[in-house]
């Protein structure tokens, strides 16, 4: 009898302290916002009265309010990237909202590579790249070389408003493709993607996006306080050594110029290699960072 009396208690404080864990879960992990009146993007109002764009809207709140890992990575890392793209959209005439795709295409991870063999901040597959005029081949990549990489990106987007007129557009575009998104445009007689039926990755994909820029905006909303000091700074360049010859070690190359072949890989992703032959005679320019 006592023994029983003694599981029983047991089992009650097991249940007590794994309540206690829950409300201490719960009230350190706030719920997400609250969808707004409208949130304006890139100039353009979007608003979420109609009931289907109202859920779309919430459950990417949800997503990014519990995506926890992610959600603090990108916060992490926004000073140091954006503060590389953004002078980049605003030479090319793209409104600086158009940062948030990359940072749903990426993670704001420039090492990002998808199971689909997408690279890059900004993602693009091997024969997109090509066709934007980046070089890739076994020995460079320059999906992760930030600023050309970008630069193709905005002739990207460029291409794509000049077609559709509509930021949202734009944004299921770049998942979806220009060509795809006209058709299913033509095909269902609507001008704007917001209203068309298609495929959920696609779908979700504007919604994050205008989601994307209320977290980066405003983290504290979502539950995050990341302060100044917990951003990662952005990459201080020493020099750039402009190159159009062969280099047959980049181990001895870095040391020639007072860096590290690690660092140096760090600061120029798009070298694959430990070499760079360049058969081809081509112009690089290569940074040195600071160490």
């Amino acid at each position: 009898m006592k023994r029983c009396i003694l599981i029983i208690l047991t089992l009650m404080v097991c249940v007590s302290a794994s309540a206690q864990a829950l409300f201490n879960e719960a009230e350190h992990h706030p719920l997400p916002p609250k969808v707004p009146r409208m949130v304006v993007f890139a100039g353009d109002t979007i608003t979420f009265e109609r009931p289907d764009i109202y859920e779309r809207m919430d459950r990417e709140l949800i997503a990014f309010t519990y995506s926890h890992t992610n959600s603090i990575l990108m916060l992490k890392r926004s000073e140091k990237i954006f503060s590389l793209i953004v002078p980049i959209l605003k030479e090319y005439g793209i409104p600086e909202d158009l940062k948030y795709l990359m940072a749903i295409e990426s993670n704001l991870d420039p090492k990002a590579l998808s199971t689909a063999g997408a690279a890059g901040l900004w993602q693009f597959m091997k024969v997109a790249a090509r066709e934007k005029g980046l070089i890739v081949d076994d020995e460079v990549d320059e999906r992760y070389n930030i600023e050309k990489e970008t630069v193709a990106a905005c002739k990207y987007i460029k291409g794509s408003y000049s077609k559709f007129g509509s930021w949202m557009s734009v944004c299921a575009s770049y998942n979806g493709g220009i060509g795809g998104l006209q058709t299913k445009l033509e095909k269902q007689m609507q001008k704007n993607a917001m209203d068309l039926w298609m495929v959920e990755e696609t779908s979700r994909y504007m919604y994050r996006v205008l989601v994307a820029k209320m977290f980066f905006e405003h983290p504290e909303d979502f539950g995050f306080q990341i302060s100044k000091m917990d951003l990662y700074p952005p990459m201080k360049v020493r020099t750039k050594v402009t190159v159009s010859e062969s280099i047959p070690d980049l181990a001895a190359f870095a040391i020639e110029n007072g860096t590290t072949y690690k660092h140096l890989k760090e600061a120029n992703l798009w070298l694959r290699s430990d070499k760079l032959v360049n058969k081809a005679g081509r112009t690089y320019s290569i940074i040195i960072p600071e160490m």
